[in-house]
């Protein structure tokens, strides 16, 4: 499997300059070859190279094989939609490969990365978070450059081993909402509150600083961007390691809501729309899924149809089943649950009844 190691670039300001330069001319020269792609209709970067290789390298001053690398990032943004010319940001990223870009030393003690540039081979300090240093032989591949609110990065790819996929003998069934990010069919429950208090903080902020419109609250804005979704991504990383791991200590497979498409097929309040729009479910999906593949542990997607009215114990399915968001009470046999833990024991349900894994359990036959 296949990860993105982040790897932030330690230079001083005359380094980044020249950084900034390449970065610059390389997406000037992309944009010069594209206005060839699209005038010649070629997607070939055979055909373009022969086309402009001498005039990009002696105009723009880039060494042959970044000369080679814009020619092929362009060519692959033509090919995407040939019925106009791509256009490159100013500073867009470069992708580099092994002849112009290797890392050197250890990457785990004193780390450094050999980088072409308008100037040269420039030798660069990096810093490796401790989450990928373990990864950092397993560096693969070409390595993408990004500048970024004034620094620069590294993004790798990484070649991971997946785990030996587990024998499940069980399902964790996983109820995904707006209130509660997520709830298992254990009864763990992952609260929402921090995330919609941050939400409605750096709103109401940010309302404050663009009515002031001073050059300090412009600055403060910049300073802030992003925090939000930063903050709400970490919760999320958290949540899914948290159910991860408890699929693997307890031999489960993972049963999740297919939510492709919910914001589409559902309307709410204008007052709740906020919150609503701004759900992560599918990231936190995503990382659910990479982490569950990385530790050998399969998912299964189920209907979410009905889970919240359907009762988890006698299987009657009514509206009125569920009295508000947090209480649930089935109008046949009586029963009282908290709603997103009925839902998520209805989808454990549906998970064990559609898997073709072997559960052999009383209550495998048990559907929602």
């Amino acid at each position: 499997m296949k990860t993105i190691a982040k790897i932030k670039l330690v230079a001083d300001k005359s380094e980044k300059q020249v950084l900034l330069r390449t970065v610059e001319k390389f997406n000037e020269a992309c944009n010069e070859i594209a206005q060839t792609c699209f005038e010649k209709k070629s997607a070939s970067k055979f055909d373009i190279q022969k086309l402009v290789y001498h005039d990009i390298r002696e105009k723009y001053g880039l060494s042959a094989q970044l000369t080679v690398r814009a020619i092929s990032k362009t060519c692959e943004a033509y090919k995407l939609n040939k019925k106009k010319q791509p256009k490159f940001l100013k500073h867009g990223s470069i992708t580099y490969d092994q002849r112009i870009l290797s890392f050197k030393g250890s990457l785990l003690e004193k780390p450094k990365v050999s980088i072409s540039t308008l100037e040269g081979r420039k030798l660069f300090d990096i810093e490796i978070r401790e989450y990928f240093k373990g990864r950092a032989d397993r560096i693969k591949g070409q390595v993408d450059l990004v500048y970024k609110k004034g620094e620069f990065y590294l993004y790798a790819t990484c070649d991971m081993p997946e785990d030996t996929p587990i024998n499940p003998t069980d399902c964790l069934g996983i109820d995904l909402g707006v209130k509660n990010i997520a709830v298992d069919s254990s009864g763990e429950v992952f609260s929402n509150e921090k995330v919609e208090k941050t939400r409605v903080r750096l709103l109401n902020l940010r309302s404050s600083l663009q009515k002031a419109g001073t050059k300090s609250a412009k600055r403060k804005l910049k300073k802030i961007s992003g925090k939000e979704r930063r903050f709400r991504s970490d919760v999320n990383h958290c949540v899914s390691k948290i159910i991860v791991k408890k699929a693997k200590d307890t031999n489960c497979f993972v049963a999740l809501e297919d939510l492709t498409n919910i914001n589409k097929k559902t309307t709410v309040r204008k007052k709740q729309r906020a919150e609503r729009y701004s759900w992560a479910f599918y990231q936190l999906r995503t990382f659910i899924n990479y982490k569950a593949k990385l530790a050998g542990i399969p998912i299964v997607l189920v209907d979410p149809r009905n889970t919240s009215r359907t009762c988890s114990v006698c299987g009657h399915c009514e509206k009125s089943n569920r009295k508000n968001q947090e209480e649930f009470c089935c109008k046949k046999c009586k029963h009282e649950d908290h709603a997103d833990y009925n839902a998520a024991k209805n989808i454990r349900n549906k998970g064990l009844h559609q898997s073709a894994y072997c559960c052999p359990l009383n209550n495998c036959s048990k559907v929602a």
